[in-house]
């Protein structure tokens, strides 16, 4: 079967790797890794052999995630981060590579093997870390953007080393080389912007109005690849075509749900390029050089790191940013490879020094995923020893704030909240650590704070002690888990609103200390059915009862320590209910006065509003005259309430003194 059999071989060996990545908390990314590992050609067994072709598919992998990225990010949230990205990035790379230089040095290698080493470390890994970045919550934060930025930058600079590296011994042929790949990229990059805004989602909106999910993902497929393949043509980076391509169709209207359709094949070709990393991986030379290569990683991620943070440091950036962007960045890129193979051919480097490169950066891509998640913990630790870094805040009263609500997320949902408070006369403050969000809130005149809700400091310049109530709006499980310990801390008798990504995280927010979860997909599916049965002409009243019942039943289902309450529920007959009930034409109540039914010592309800055409009346009087049409507001017991229900669709049959 020659390279399908490699693929299932793959597929299968990733699917027991990131079962037990899963079975012991790990990101799936360790468990493909390991997958690689054993399938690969220095472990025996069961081997993949056309591993240069499924070296080949995993370059698509990469492409296709950038594509993505493209897809759901756009330039203007890289304009707070330009800065850093466009004159720190260079600055680090520089920086780096002078590192590497030493490093090499070191360790005995020569000055060619040594720049080899410092420019290759200079490269992080974009797939490692936007991988990581998704599985640990942080994508959309300042953090994310200030990585992402510099990523791009990173991924741009492989072209001119790609020339330079094999030209060090005779750098003068390769600087026309450099000039030549400067104006192509330039000009590449014109035509997509003039041409491809233009065309592209024009081209994307016809596609889609064939009604084709399949036509689409395959119109969607070809337009990111094969951008990416005419960059590559064109003597540039195949990846960083595909993600031009992917921030240009960013502007369609069809973008959300290209992204929808991109993501699945997007992560099986990713599968493939984590599997392959694995596969490169040779475990018994480790094992006879494994101080040398531990050494090595130490040296290159913890001077790489700390170049880093200093570069955000530099460039303004404060809080928890310096050290996510140092630990996330840490790690050797997988361009390296490209680049390593480029010098291992060319005999700028041995086979050695191309050995200790390999599993250098392979090991660094597994340490991504535990460096990254050591951040919380090390900003914590940071902030308990040191000054608090002064909070930006805006439009907060000056006396501060007391028996307020706050509101942990400035998104959409967030500010939707905030409006309706306004709106009632009820003090709050939002928290966000997004620009743009930041700029939105500024403009509506609430009172905000720019910062990491999980972060104890944050919370305390919101006067968390004083607060009533805490609405968490961010959709992040983990971040939203760190939010409410943290609040618990400080306020025990605080209640907390959260919203959960998922159905199946309620309970773990509940258990953290939420008082309330809401999980909005949940929510959504229960006004549509609401809406559902307006259109199918079901009584108001009906439509009420049902719609509660499917949602206490629902909760009941995802939070074990409410099916007890929600039986209560159910079997109390004691219980006051508010239900609506329409009156039919010609039924017991149309045309009668409150006062000629006697409702309440028939049935035991009360009726305690009306509502009549757009006009709501509040406890009507009982002179008070019923028309067909009228939505009717009782309030009584669920007993009470179905004597009421029983009574007022019989016929009338007689005057209205009659019919009580």
């Amino acid at each position: 079967m020659g390279i399908a059999s490699d693929i299932v071989i793959i597929i299968v060996a990733a699917l027991v790797g990131g079962f037990v990545a899963l079975k012991f908390k790990q990101p799936l990314i360790l468990g493909y890794i390991l997958a690689g590992v054993i399938v690969g050609p220095h472990t025996g067994g069961i081997t993949v052999s056309e591993i240069h072709n499924i070296e080949l598919l995993a370059e698509i992998g990469v492409a296709l995630l950038l594509f993505a990225l493209g897809l759901e990010f756009s330039l203007k949230k890289l304009r707070p981060v330009r800065v850093v990205a466009l004159a720190g990035t260079p600055l680090q790379i520089v920086l780096t590579t002078a590192l590497g230089f030493a490093i090499g040095k070191s360790l005995g290698w020569g000055w060619t093997a040594s720049i080899w080493l410092g420019a290759l470390a200079s490269l992080s890994s974009t797939m490692v870390t936007l991988k990581t970045l998704m599985n640990q919550g942080w994508m959309g934060t300042l953090s994310s953007r200030v990585i992402i930025g510099m990523l791009i930058v990173q991924d741009l600079a492989v072209v001119p080393f790609m020339i330079i590296l094999p030209k060090l011994d005779n750098p003068e042929t390769g600087l026309p080389l450099l000039a030549a790949a400067a104006l192509k990229a330039v000009i590449f990059i014109v035509l997509i912007v003039v041409l491809g805004t233009r065309l592209l989602p024009r081209l994307l909106t016809y596609m889609a109005k064939w009604n084709s999910r399949e036509f689409f993902l395959l119109s969607v497929t070809a337009i990111g690849l094969g951008i990416g393949y005419a960059t590559y043509l064109s003597g540039l980076s195949f990846a960083f075509g595909a993600f031009v391509a992917g921030i240009v169709l960013s502007e369609s209207e069809f973008s959300h749900q290209a992204l929808g359709e991109i993501i699945p094949l997007r992560d099986l070709f990713g599968l493939l390029f984590f599997t392959s990393v694995g596969m490169l991986l040779d475990p018994l030379f480790i094992a006879g050089h494994w101080g040398k290569i531990l050494l090595l990683v130490a040296m290159v991620s913890l001077g790489k790191g700390a170049i880093f943070a200093l570069i955000t440091l530099l460039f303004g950036y404060g809080n928890v940013i310096p050290l996510a962007v140092g630990l996330g960045l840490s790690q050797i890129g997988e361009f390296s490879f490209v680049l390593a193979r480029i010098g291992l051919s060319s005999g700028s480097i041995s086979e050695e020094v191309y050995s200790f490169i390999l599993s250098a950066t392979v090991v660094s891509m597994v340490l991504t995923p535990f460096l990254s998640s050591l951040v919380p913990p090390l900003y914590s630790l940071k902030k308990r020893f040191s000054k608090h870094d002064p909070l930006e805040t805006i439009n907060l009263p000056e006396s501060g704030l007391k028996k307020h609500v706050l509101i942990a997320g400035g998104g959409r949902i967030g500010r939707q909240v905030a409006e309706i408070l306004l709106g009632i006369g009820v003090p709050f403050v939002i928290i966000e650590l997004d620009y743009y969000a930041i700029e939105r809130i500024k403009n509506a005149g609430y009172a905000v704070i720019y910062g990491d809700a999980s972060q104890p400091p944050v919370l305390d310049a919101a006067f968390i002690d004083s607060a009533r109530l805490l609405i968490v709006t961010i959709p992040s499980i983990t971040v939203a888990q760190a939010i409410i310990e943290k609040a618990r801390v400080v306020n025990e008798k605080i209640e907390i609103i959260a919203r959960s990504a998922g159905i199946e995280q309620i309970k773990a927010l509940l258990e953290r200390g939420a008082t309330e979860v809401v999980q909005p997909e949940l929510e959504a599916s229960l006004e549509i059915a609401q809406q559902a049965l307006v259109r199918l002409q079901i009584p108001p009243n009906r439509i009420l009862k049902l719609i509660g019942a499917a949602r206490r039943e629902l909760y009941a289902s995802t939070t074990p320590g409410r099916e007890e309450i929600v039986s209560r529920l159910k079997s109390a007959g004691t219980i006051l209910q508010l239900n609506w009930f329409t009156i039919e034409p010609e039924t017991m109540m149309d045309g009668c006065a409150i006062a000629e039914l006697s409702i309440r010592s028939r049935t035991g309800a009360s009726v305690v509003g009306v509502i009549r055409g757009p006009v709501f009346h509040p406890n009507p009087g009982p002179e008070f005259r019923f028309v067909a049409g009228d939505i009717v507001a009782v309030i009584g017991t669920a007993e009470q309430y179905g004597n009421f229900e029983n009574w007022a669709d019989l016929p009338a049959r007689s005057n209205c003194e009659e019919r009580s």
